[in-house]
C-alpha cells in the first residue's frame, strides 16, 4: 500500500475500537433479552400482537422524509405473526406502514439468492413495550369478497347499476343512459344529460329513489328479441346511444333485462331475482366524473356516476375503511411530501421527473436488480430509444399496437418510431451472429425506457404514464431447456419481490386462444412447461383457458399489498411469433438450423409503477436499505 494511504498504528485507538464494539454487542444483547419475553409470552402458534416499529426507527435515517410521512397521519397498527420462511429460519415481522414482512438478523446489504428485508432495532425498550400494548386494540382487516369468487356479489352490483339508472331516469326524464357495468368494487353508469349536469348533492336524491325501487321488490325479467325488434323499441324511446350499443353487439338473439314493467336496458346479465334482494344498507353512491363516449375525446362528454355495493353493511364499512387507508397511502401525495418525484405539466402529462431522494431510492432498486440478475446468469443490454419504422412493421407492433404508439418522426426522409417495446431490439442483437445450440440458453436483461400513448384521462400518478422503464428480459432457449428456465425465472421473481416485502401472490396461467400462431406441438410443450414450472414451485394457480396471447401462453403474477389490494406485476410469456418474424435460428447438434423458443419476462413490470406500489405498501416508511438520507 502506498505510504500516503497508511495510517500509523495507535494502541490507544485500537483499545477504543474494542471498547466501542463490546458496548454495542452488550446493548444489542440487552434489548434482545428485554423484548423476547414479551413476544414469547403470547405464543408462536397463533397471531402474536404487539410489536410495532419503535418510534423514530427511520427518522434518523430519513430526516425530513419520515417527518413528512408521519406529520399528517399516524401509521396504522399492525399485527405481528410468525410465519415459515422457506428461504431462511428467521422471525418475520411487518414493515413500516404494514407493508409486507421483514426478517430479523439478515445483512441489509446482502443481495444473494436468499433475499430478505431487514430492519434496524432501537435501544428504546420502553418504546417497544408501549407499542406492544397499543397495537393490542388494532382492528382486524376483513378480507373482502370479489366478483371472481362471489357470483352473488357480482349480481348485486350489476343489478344496483340498473336500479341506479332507473332512479336517474325517474328523476330526470330527459337523461339518456349509455353503458353501466359492474367493476371491481362496485358499479357505474354513464349518462348523457342535455340540461344541467349532475352535482354531488344530487347523489342523495338518486340514492333515495333507488331505495324506493328496492323497497318495491320489483322483479327482474330477461327477454330475448330480434335485432329488428330491439332497434324498434330503442327508436321509440329516443335513446341514440343504445342504438350504437346495439350495432356493436355481434351475437343473436338480443337480450333485454326489465325491472318491473317500467324500465329496461340491453343487457346479457346476470342479475338478482328482484330489487328486494338488494341490501339497501350496503349500497352507496360515491362520485361523479366525466367520461367521453366510447373513450373518444372527439365524442360527447358524458357524466359517470360511481357506486359501490356489498352483501352487507359490515363489508361496506370495511371497504370504506380501506378507502381511507388507501387515501392516506396515496403515492402521489407521499411523493410530493417526501420530495421523491413529480409530474411536470409544463413538460406534458404522464412524464415522470425523479427528484434527488426518489432518484436515490430508484438507483438502489436498480442496483439490487442488476446485481441479482448478474448472479443468476443474465447479461445486461442497452438499446436505443428510437428505430426505423420498418423494425416495428417486422415485429408486428405497428400492425397490432399502432394506437398505443406515438406518431412517427421524419429523419432524412425515413420514418422513425420512438420505442414502445424492447423486444425487437433484443431480437436484432440475437440475430447479429449465427448461434450454436451450445450457447443456449441466452439470458438478456435491460432496464429499457419505453414510450406509449395513453389518453390524458387515463393517466394516474406513477401507475399509468407515457414514459416508463421496463425491467425487461428475454431468454432464448431450446425446447428441452424451457421448463428449467421458467423455474429459474419464478425463483428470481420470488427473490426480488420478497426483498421488498411482497410474498403473497395470485398466479394465473393463460392458455392457447382460438386464433394463434405456432404448431399444436410447440403450444402443448410450452403449456406443459409452464404448468411443470408452477408445480415444481409448489404454487397454486388458476387457469384462464384461451386467455393467452396469440403468440404464446403466459403466467401472470399479482402481488398483495399491506392493505389487501392486488397488483399485476410480473409476467412470464412464451413467444413463437417474434422468432419467426425475425428469422431467429440456432444450429443444432446435427448442424441443422432450428428456431429457438423466446421467453419474455418482466418482474416489476415497470420501475415507475412498482415504485408507486411500494410507496403505498410501506406508506412512505421505506426499509432502511432504501433510505435516501444517510444516518447521522
Amino acid at each position: 500500500m502506498p505510504s500516503a494511504f497508511k495510517r500509523p498504528y495507535s494502541h490507544s485507538s485500537s483499545v477504543f475500537s474494542v471498547v466501542c464494539c463490546c458496548a454495542f454487542v452488550f446493548a444489542t444483547f440487552t434489548v434482545t433479552l428485554a423484548t423476547m419475553p414479551a413476544i414469547l409470552s403470547r405464543g408462536t402458534s397463533s397471531a402474536v400482537k404487539g410489536l410495532r416499529r419503535p418510534a423514530g426507527l427511520l427518522s434518523s435515517r430519513l430526516g425530513p422524509m419520515s417527518a413528512a410521512a408521519s406529520s399528517s397521519t399516524k401509521l396504522p397498527k399492525t399485527t405481528l405473526r410468525f410465519t415459515h420462511n422457506t428461504r431462511a429460519n428467521a422471525l418475520r415481522f411487518p414493515m413500516a406502514g404494514g407493508g409486507g414482512m421483514g426478517v430479523v438478523a439478515q445483512n441489509p446489504s446482502s443481495f444473494g439468492s436468499k433475499p430478505s428485508t431487514t430492519r434496524a432495532h432501537s435501544s428504546a425498550t420502553k418504546e417497544a413495550t408501549s407499542a406492544s400494548s397499543e397495537s393490542d386494540s388494532a382492528p382486524k382487516i376483513i378480507e373482502l369478497p370479489t366478483n371472481d369468487n362471489n357470483p352473488n356479489l357480482l349480481r348485486i352490483r350489476h343489478t344496483s347499476a340498473h336500479v341506479m339508472a332507473m332512479a336517474v331516469q325517474r328523476l330526470y326524464p330527459d337523461v339518456q343512459v349509455t353503458i353501466g357495468p359492474w367493476v371491481d368494487n362496485g358499479f357505474y353508469y354513464d349518462f348523457y344529460n342535455p340540461k344541467e349536469p349532475f352535482l354531488e348533492a344530487d347523489l342523495k336524491k338518486i340514492k333515495k329513489e333507488m331505495e324506493r325501487i328496492i323497497k318495491s321488490n320489483l322483479p327482474l325479467r330477461r327477454e330475448e328479441v330480434s335485432r329488428e325488434e330491439a332497434r324498434k323499441r330503442i327508436e321509440a324511446i329516443n335513446e341514440p346511444y343504445k342504438l350504437e350499443i346495439l350495432d356493436s353487439i355481434k351475437t343473436e338473439p338480443i337480450t333485454i333485462y326489465h325491472i318491473g314493467d317500467e324500465w329496461w336496458d340491453l343487457c346479457a346479465g346476470p342479475h338478482v331475482e328482484s330489487t328486494g334482494k338488494l341490501p339497501r344498507n350496503a349500497i352507496e353512491l360515491q362520485t361523479i366524473a366525466g367520461a367521453y363516449w366510447r373513450g373518444d375525446e372527439k365524442r360527447e362528454m358524458l357524466q359517470r356516476i360511481y357506486g359501490t355495493a356489498w352483501e352487507n353493511k359490515v363489508q361496506l364499512k370495511a371497504y370504506k375503511d380501506l378507502l381511507k387507508e388507501a387515501k392516506r397511502r396515496d403515492h402521489r401525495v407521499l411523493g410530493q411530501k417526501l420530495d421523491l418525484f413529480s409530474i411536470q405539466e409544463d413538460a406534458g402529462g404522464g412524464l415522470v421527473f425523479w427528484h434527488p431522494k426518489g432518484s436515490t431510492i430508484r438507483r438502489l432498486i436498480e442496483d439490487f436488480w442488476k446485481d441479482l440478475h448478474l448472479k443468476n446468469g443474465y447479461e445486461l443490454l442497452y438499446t436505443p430509444h428510437v428505430a426505423n419504422l420498418d423494425l416495428w412493421k417486422t415485429s408486428g407492433h405497428f400492425d397490432f399496437y399502432k394506437e398505443g404508439m406515438f406518431d412517427q418522426m421524419d429523419v432524412e426522409g425515413d420514418e422513425y418510431q420512438i420505442k414502445p417495446m424492447n423486444c425487437p431490439f433484443h431480437c436484432l442483437v440475437y440475430k447479429d451472429t449465427l448461434r450454436s445450440y451450445r450457447e443456449l440458453p441466452i439470458r438478456w436483461a435491460e432496464l429499457g425506457t419505453v414510450y406509449r400513448y395513453e389518453r390524458s384521462g387515463t393517466l394516474h400518478g406513477l401507475m399509468r404514464v407515457r414514459g416508463f422503464t421496463q425491467d425487461d428480459a428475454h431468454i432464448f432457449c431450446l425446447p428441452e431447456q424451457l421448463e428449467d428456465e421458467l423455474v429459474g425465472v419464478l425463483d428470481l421473481t420470488e427473490s426480488i419481490l420478497s426483498r421488498f416485502g411482497f410474498d403473497s401472490y395470485e398466479i394465473n396461467l393463460s392458455t392457447r386462444p382460438e386464433k394463434s400462431v405456432g404448431s399444436d406441438e410447440i403450444w402443448e410443450k410450452a403449456e406443459t412447461a409452464l404448468k411443470g414450472a408452477l408445480q415444481r414451485k409448489g404454487w397454486d394457480y388458476s387457469v384462464d383457458e384461451g386467455g393467452g396471447a396469440f403468440y404464446g401462453p403466459k403466467i401472470d403474477l399479482k402481488i398483495k399489498d399491506a392493505i389487501g389490494r392486488t397488483w399485476q406485476c410480473s409476467t412470464v410469456q412464451c413467444d413463437f411469433n417474434l422468432p419467426e418474424r425475425f428469422d431467429l435460428e440456432y444450429v443444432n447438434n446435427e448442424s441443422k438450423r432450428e428456431r429457438p423458443i423466446m421467453v419474455h419476462r418482466a418482474i416489476f413490470g415497470s420501475i415507475e409503477r412498482f415504485f408507486g406500489i411500494l410507496t403505498e405498501n410501506v406508506a412512505g416508511g421505506f426499509p432502511v436499505w432504501l433510505a435516501p438520507v444517510p444516518m447521522k
